[in-house]
């Protein structure tokens, strides 16, 4: 086929309600032309093609529309069953203008949730049938058993307890905020809370103590209610308590003040705004999702067939075999270097991070396309001490030729390697068995660095999936013994009795390991000191727990006797608080056992707890070695009974869905996801086309084909099916939030370089101000997610020590490809806005010190001032010490903004970790500690004597720096995990060292 432009992209990529000409073949062989709006449903044209049809030969031969479905081919060349007939035909977006009617075949609900999934993870689920992989098969069918189990008990659940489930209670993290960050305030606040009742106009206003229950509440909404109406009194157990305008509740044995939304008003000195649901609205929300889901269960269960029968096999004990361990090193594909350059490969075998034996080399071979090698490889380690969770390491990297050197020296011609490509296997499969055969592996393409490391044993053990252009290597497993070699079982090899010789240790060595493990980020040891930790691991075990990391790093991995000591140690090893297990999801901790342990640690994490620590878990999962592992289950588990964590869990995967590395692995944690709350499906799918059609905006709007304007944002968004889109839905950024209606007439985009849109919503059911995100589309939103999480959890520690520095963490998402959304602070400004508002010259607008002072007075007159100033003398004192913490830089007016209530807060965190911006070699930032004087300005309320005043600052930010000192830790195990995201300034422990 000759060059040009094909199908009708073009067609689909203009806006508006303009007419296309669609070509419809139908089953009786009849061919209609005729013309459809683009935003007409397939549900409408389906009308309109029988409507048509009727007028045609063969009509009696179709029958009933449900009977059809149609097909096309899409914009990535593959037969799509239009199953979701909902969607608009735009929105479908067929390769050419055809559509094709065929008769349905198979289970109609099936291929609808298949269809939808499909559709939501941006993956079709026909990807993974045509894997044809036995491992992606077994945890694709049972993973869909379990998550189909959890959501039968989900549906069985009394409503209370389901409300647990769908609107989980969203609370501070201690029961008694302290007042202006004092910890010594007794005063219990008054509340007037404006109650009402489902299908009522009738409000009333009731008077509660902040401390009181729930349930006080509603028995003093009940009472008001019989007074008025003179009804009969009805009892609280039928009742529960909504937030007005957001899927957000109020119920259980937490005081009212604990719940974020009234806390928030107290603060605001607002009146909470409630509504008194009955027990059977809810139960009828309940029943209605569970329709759904046991329709779906049932036609499955009918269809599941049997088991089948194990097969007996012979076997050998793989550490009866104390032969070496070797692979042959066949040959290469696809291979490009330059002419004049050897090829070379380099293996190493890896348990987690540490190196098991001699790295071995390849011969060097001329650059060809495919170039053989025919090699042995033969390893310094018997195949009885190979651990589990051995990974084999290969680099594919070319030298110049050089006159030749003796073999043997050491990296001889380290200056001239060019490093190609790697790639990384495990030595057993997932069924524990021994690799035999032929395995072509495609590799990923080397990113040169400073690290000068060929070989990546942290990085992922899936091949390359772009097969067609990735250089590949075939290697292949010797058949050790003629019938298959497993790794055994060590829970029925392991004495429990036995793990070495009872040792009791001098005063010397006691004091020498207790040295060792008081030292929190001592992890490079010398050989005395592993002997010494080595032979008093019962008193690690009885006295130092929390440092198991430490034993695990010194085990001898390469000896399978010291394996099963470990491992039987494990059996009996005290479980760790969550800060120190996180820990152990590193890539240096791989064996099973060691993450079994550590997943029965984290089971003891609250659903608030696990919400923190989200973000770090999802990326963890890059370091497990098979598809079914404890860690998926764990989180599938709570996703599934907590639908809050269940609607992060979806975007934090949904968000590197398109990650070559990890897309199969995401994509089939989401399926199974879907299958256990197939309800979940719809409301996640609005979200969905809402960003969608946000990401189309934000593209006409950098388009720069034309200059757009703001009045032209507002007239796309009038559409009807942005209009329809962008409604009606739940906020991805938090998923109480009801994003209701659109208002056109305040949106708008931003005037920096990605051209953000700030999109305002009203909510005709909640009497407060609009709602706003910034969707953002070009910039990696995973750092700023990731500061602000820290910052939240800072926060979270000092209130729990009565320390409350009014910070905004404000809501930040990425929700796929650089692309996310951001929450707007409502009154808020920045303070370069602020000085230049108050000065006549752009140049000297930054040298006003009396602007933020002048400015916070404008809009906090007479008594609040000193509220306001006070405000922001915490909030101050909070970023103050955070982003000295967290070693953020490029700190300017620009990035630190301040709302009329007085709470100062910082935004866009593009450097972290002491990363500080460079010019020309020069440090821009010399100061880590950010205060400036129009700061202390206003702090001082504006008189340079007011030492008190600045000295409760001060004391303010002594007392938050050693909360987070001893919560040091958490802080380090949490960046360490997310070295796994690859981000730019995040991805050794080296820039770890920083929080140290």
């Amino acid at each position: 086929m000759p060059p040009g432009k094909y199908g009708t992209q073009e067609e689909w990529e203009n806006e508006g309600d303009q007419e296309i000409f669609m070509d419809f073949l139908l089953p009786t062989g009849i061919f209609l032309k005729f013309p459809v709006s683009r935003n007409d449903t397939i549900r409408n044209i389906k009308k309109m093609v029988w409507k048509n049809a009727s007028r045609e030969p063969l009509f009696c031969g179709l029958g009933d529309p449900d009977l059809y479905v149609f097909t096309c081919i899409n914009q990535t060349a593959e037969r799509e069953e239009l199953e979701e007939e909902s969607r608009r035909i735009s929105d479908v977006r067929p390769f050419m203008c055809v559509l094709r009617l065929v008769a349905r075949e198979g289970d109609r609900g099936e291929k609808l949730t298949n269809a939808q999934i499909s559709l939501l993870i941006g993956k079709g689920l026909h990807e993974f049938e045509a894997q044809k992989n036995h491992e992606v098969n077994e945890f694709r069918t049972k993973m869909r058993t379990f998550c189909e189990e959890k959501s039968q008990e989900r549906h069985n659940l009394p409503w209370q307890r389901w409300m647990e489930y769908s609107f989980p209670c969203e609370l501070e993290p201690c029961s008694s905020p302290a007042a202006g960050g004092s910890s010594k305030s007794k005063h219990v606040k008054k509340l007037f809370i404006n109650v009402k009742f489902e299908s009522s106009d009738e409000s009333f206003m009731l008077q509660q103590d902040s401390q009181d229950l729930p349930v006080a509440l509603m028995k003093s909404a009940l009472k008001k209610k019989a007074t008025v109406f003179r009804s009969v009194r009805q009892e609280t157990e039928d009742y529960t308590l909504q937030v007005n305008g957001r899927w957000e509740f109020i119920y259980g044995n937490h005081p009212l003040c604990q719940f974020k939304y009234i806390f928030s008003c107290l603060r605001n000195s607002q009146n909470p705004q409630l509504t008194m649901v009955h027990h059977s609205t809810i139960s009828k929300y309940q029943e209605d999702q569970g329709r759904v889901c046991s329709q779906m269960y049932k036609t499955r269960s009918l269809s599941r067939p049997p088991p089948l029968p194990l097969k007996k096999q012979n076997t050998s004990s793989l550490w009866s075999i104390n032969e070496p361990f070797y692979i042959h090193l066949l040959q290469g594909s696809r291979v490009n270097a330059d002419e004049g350059m050897k090829l070379v490969v380099q293996a190493g075998l890896f348990h987690g991070s540490e190196l098991l034996c001699k790295m071995m080399t390849s011969s060097e071979v001329t650059v060809c396309s495919e170039p053989l090698w025919d090699q042995r490889l033969e390893f310094d380690i018997n195949v009885s001490d190979l651990p589990r969770m051995s990974r084999l390491c290969f680099a594919l990297y070319a030298v110049i030729e050089k006159a030749k050197k003796p073999r043997g020296t050491k990296k001889k011609n380290k200056k001239a390697d060019c490093p190609i490509a790697w790639v990384n296997t495990m030595v057993f499969d997932y069924k524990d068995q021994l690799k035999t055969g032929e395995f072509l592996l495609s590799m990923w393409p080397s990113v040169p660095d400073d690290k000068n490391d060929l070989l990546n044993p942290m990085g992922t053990v899936e091949k390359n999936p772009n097969v067609d252009s990735a250089a590949g290597l075939l290697i292949r497993f010797p058949n050790i013994r003629p019938h298959p070699l497993y790794y055994p079982p060590l829970d029925k090899i392991i004495d429990p009795e036995r793990n070495g010789d009872t040792v009791f240790p001098s005063k010397d060595e006691y004091l020498k390991l207790k040295e060792i493990m008081d030292n929190k980020n001592y992890t490079d040891f010398f050989e005395h000191e592993k002997e010494l930790l080595w032979k008093l691991r019962m008193e690690v075990r009885d006295y130092f727990p929390e440092c198991l990391s430490k034993l695990l790093l010194i085990t001898k991995w390469n000896k399978h006797e010291d394996v099963v000591q470990v491992v039987s140690l494990l059996k009996h090893w005290p479980d760790l608080p969550a800060i120190h297990a996180l820990e152990l999801l590193d890539y240096s901790f791989p064996d099973p056992a060691v993450r079994s342990f550590t997943i029965r640690c984290l089971k003891k994490l609250s659903d608030d707890e696990l919400l923190q620590y989200l973000i770090q878990l999802v990326q963890v999962l890059k370091y497990e070695s098979y598809l079914d592992c404890d860690l998926t289950t764990f989180l599938l588990e709570r996703a599934l009974s907590n639908r809050r964590i269940g609607h992060f869990l979806f975007w934090h995967l949904k968000s590197e869905i398109n990650v070559a590395s990890v897309s199969l692995r995401f994509g089939l944690i989401l399926e199974a996801y879907c299958r256990g709350n197939v309800h979940h499906i719809k409301l996640l799918s609005k979200q969905n086309e809402a960003l969608g059609k946000m990401k189309a905006l934000s593209d006409i709007v950098k388009s720069g084909s034309q200059k757009m304007t703001v009045d032209d944002l507002k007239l796309c968004i009038r559409q009807e099916s942005y209009m329809e889109a962008l409604s009606d839905l739940l906020s991805p950024l938090n998923p109480s939030v009801i994003l209701f209606e659109i208002c056109a007439d305040k949106c708008r985009f931003m005037d920096s370089k990605m051209k953000p849109l700030w999109l305002m919503y009203k909510n005709p059911l909640e009497q407060t101000d609009m709602v706003g995100i910034i969707f953002k589309s070009g910039d990696d939103l995973r750092q700023d997610m990731l500061t602000l999480q820290m910052i939240r959890l800072m926060e979270n520690l000092w209130k729990k020590e009565g320390l409350d520095l009014r910070m905004i963490p404000y809501g930040c998402l990425s929700t796929g490809n650089k692309t996310g959304l951001i929450e707007i602070v409502k009154n808020s400004d920045t303070i370069a806005n602020i000085q230049r508002n108050s000065s006549n010259s752009a140049a000297t607008a930054a040298f006003n010190k009396d602007a933020l002072l002048n400015w916070l007075k404008s809009k906090n007159p007479g008594d609040k001032l000193d509220q306001a100033i006070e405000e922001f003398t915490l909030s101050c004192a909070g970023y103050c010490v955070a982003t000295y913490v967290l070693g953020i830089g490029d700190r300017h007016n620009d990035n630190i903004m301040i709302r009329e209530t007085g709470q100062l807060f910082h935004i866009d965190f593009g450097h972290f970790l002491g990363n500080f911006k460079r010019k020309l070699g020069i440090n821009r930032e010399r100061v880590p500690f950010i205060l400036t004087y129009d700061f202390v300005h206003v702090i001082q309320q504006g008189r340079t004597n007011n030492s008190e005043k600045f000295e409760r600052f001060r004391e303010y930010c002594e007392r938050a720096y050693k909360i987070l000192c001893r919560n040091g830790t958490l802080f380090v195990n949490l960046f360490a995990m997310m070295k796994a995201a690859g981000l730019p300034e995040l991805t050794s422990s080296k820039d770890i060292q920083y929080l140290k």
